[in-house]
């Protein structure tokens, strides 16, 4: 996107600016890990993080139980914290975004990825697919820089065709609480910027080679998670199929204050779960600690999440 005839990034390089900003070491925001699949190279990199109240969170939870539950893991029982994963898949030639993260203008703690992705070796030219889980703040709004110029040029874009028709309908601002307007405008903003170049998907298709889009809806109408493949191994990278590394995964049937749909979210959380447990999988969870890379395993009646 040009504006004046220049683009954002020839305008500062006219001024003499970095169009990026710098790494800088000791940040609590930083690449976070690297996993390897075969030939391929899977890092995530932070944008910061979260702060959310536990009542906003998780508002329809046992109270009581939740609360002991987070203490006994030395958790805050009155903000959450969950840290921001973005994770970037490395292929021969092809650098994969999965997801942007939130940019500057949905809370102060996030929209760091522009100050980390050099510490995984990549400038924002190099990517060449962004591939995106859903349409909240936190994962799209990300996606466009103070100039209205997209802070991926190179890109390709993808996204789950059920996901833009539900941000993009007409009806979509009146229906959502108040409290969630601004999350419509702003993937309003965001899709129709992409709308001469976005490309869309449906859940079972290989979204680009070796990724293969799975259903995971119930966050939002049109949540997917992404299945990485190389042979006989995988990585599934989940989005926000599960948002709390203990309340989750401990008891995926209580609803999630973030899920529009809680009771598909809770029905897709446990099969996910249930399904990453039986395969001894790896996956990456955008909200989870550690750079989010890690495997489940089933623990009573509900699951444990083990950070890699």
């Amino acid at each position: 996107m040009k504006r004046n005839g220049l683009t954002r990034r020839e305008t500062l390089a006219l001024l003499g600016i970095s169009s990026a900003l710098p790494f800088v070491p000791g940040m609590t925001s930083r690449a976070i890990a690297d996993i390897a699949l075969g030939e391929k190279v899977i890092t995530t990199v932070s944008d910061g993080h979260l702060m959310l109240p536990l009542d906003f969170s998780f508002p329809d939870a046992p109270h009581d139980e939740l609360v002991a539950l987070l203490e006994a893991a030395g958790h805050s029982t009155q903000m959450l914290e969950p840290d921001c994963n973005v994770t970037v898949l490395k292929d021969g030639e092809r650098v994969v975004l999965f997801d942007v993260g939130s940019g500057p203008n949905f809370m102060p703690s996030a929209g760091k990825i522009l100050e980390n992705i050099d510490a995984a070796g990549i400038a924002p030219e190099d990517v060449t697919d962004v591939v995106f889980t859903h349409a909240h703040p936190d994962h799209i709004w990300g996606l466009l820089d103070d100039f209205d110029e997209f802070v991926f040029p190179e890109a390709n874009y993808f996204i789950n065709q059920v996901e833009w028709d539900f941000w993009r309908a007409d009806d979509t601002l009146d229906k959502m609480p108040e409290a969630r307007k601004t999350f419509v405008v702003g993937a309003q903003n965001r899709l129709e910027a992409l709308e001469d170049v976005i490309q869309f998907f449906n859940w079972g298709d290989e979204v680009l080679p070796g990724i293969e889009a799975v259903d995971t809806r119930g966050h939002t109408p049109g949540h997917t998670s992404f299945a990485i493949h190389d042979g006989n191994d995988s990585v599934m990278v989940i989005g926000d199929a599960a948002t709390s590394s203990i309340v989750s995964f401990a008891h995926p049937e209580w609803p999630s204050g973030s899920d529009q749909d809680t009771e598909q979210g809770i029905a897709t959380r446990t099969k996910l779960l249930d399904r990453l447990a039986q395969e001894q999988g790896r996956f990456v969870g955008f909200h989870l600690p550690e750079g989010g890379i890690g495997h489940v395993e089933k623990d009573g009646s509900g699951y444990r999440y083990v950070a890699e």
